[in-house]
């Protein structure tokens, strides 16, 4: 099979530069063009040092012509930019967008949390969802050409409850999820709140009280789990870390708490990138770090009667960059878990 030309916008950014650092490691990849906006002209070894074999690279502006001739296109800008940008690109170009610009079916949605036009919406790309007729979402990828890559904070939470809503074990009225990111989750952009004398050493919540842009990306996954509307009340909080998602979701108890363990190692038994652990074992944002596994733990609360699920992610990884990979395999029909690591990195 020849090489594919993998181009990336938003090269600069944290998301744009792990696609690019789990593209190295890609064997059937070359890595074209890499562009930025206020970075163009710098070299990608003064902004990325890590990424030692592309560190002469020179990022160009962000326009169509810069991804003549590519293959494949991954979208790593701000919310709102993606939309223009994709329409230029030809058809048969496969583009994955990480930004939130199509991932949100209903149009109404779309403007309750966000101040640009409804775009529309491509297949979702979180293969591993499974839908209320017992399928995923992986059907919808293989073979795609325009991909929305999911919000980190809503790859945590619907691997953590959809097989509880597919199965029918949760009620879908009292569904609370808590998370913890690291601060790499807001993007490279320095803002007071996010720097290191504000970070270390404390804990805060944003986005509270139904704020945050990902809670309808959430329900939207749990509704297609359930076959009907959920509604998700989600918190989110930093945390003095670099990467990292810690998700602590509950809901109601509506079935036999002797099913519902069993939901989930029946949904999952067969993926490649979600370790459901041994009874008692606990995931950990150390854990999956530079890893594309999402980590979960399943609990069942009788005295409250509330199903409890726990899920580790990084934010980076599976959360945003190899989750695009991961599509990118599946669109192309190439293995789903070619160029992706699933151990972590410790301490």
């Amino acid at each position: 099979m020849r090489m594919l030309t993998v181009g990336v916008a938003g090269a600069s950014g944290y998301a744009g530069s792990e696609a690019l650092r789990l593209l190295l490691g890609h064997p059937d990849v070359r890595v074209g063009a890499v562009t930025g906006a206020s970075t163009v002209g710098q070299r990608l070894g003064e902004l990325a040092p890590h990424l030692a074999p592309l560190r002469d690279r020179e990022l160009v502006e962000t326009t169509p012509q810069a991804f003549a001739d590519h293959d494949v296109v991954i979208l790593a800008l701000p919310h709102g930019a993606s939309a223009q940008l994709a329409a230029q690109l030809p058809d048969d170009v496969l583009v994955l967008d990480c930004g939130a610009d199509f991932r949100l079916v209903e149009e109404q949605r779309w403007t309750s949390f966000y101040d640009t036009p409804h775009a529309c919406s491509w297949p979702y790309g979180l293969p591993e969802l499974v839908r209320a007729d017992g399928s995923k979402q992986r059907d919808d990828l293989v073979g795609a050409r325009r991909v929305a890559i999911p919000g980190c904070y809503p790859t945590a939470a619907t691997l953590a409850l959809a097989p509880a809503f597919a199965a029918g074990v949760v009620a879908p009225d009292d569904v609370v999820v808590v998370a913890a990111s690291g601060t790499s989750g807001a993007g490279r952009s320095t803002k007071p709140h996010l720097m290191a004398s504000a970070v270390m050493g404390s804990m805060s919540p944003y986005g509270v009280g139904g704020g945050h842009r990902h809670t309808p990306e959430i329900e939207q996954n749990l509704s297609t789990a359930l076959g009907q509307p959920v509604t998700v009340s989600f918190t989110p909080t930093l945390a003095p870390m670099p990467r990292g998602i810690l998700a602590t979701c509950t809901a109601r108890l509506a079935g036999d708490p002797a099913a519902v363990r069993a939901a989930y190692e029946r949904t999952y038994a067969d993926e490649p990138f979600v370790r459901l652990l041994p009874e008692g074992e606990w995931p950990a944002t150390g854990a999956v770090l530079g890893s594309n596994v999402v980590q979960l733990q399943v609990a069942v609360d009788e005295h409250a009667g509330r199903v409890v699920v726990v899920a580790a992610e990084d934010n980076l990884t599976k959360g945003t960059a190899g989750a695009a990979v991961q599509c990118l395999n599946l669109a192309l029909d190439l293995p789903e878990t070619r160029g992706l690591p699933t151990t972590g990195l410790a301490p």
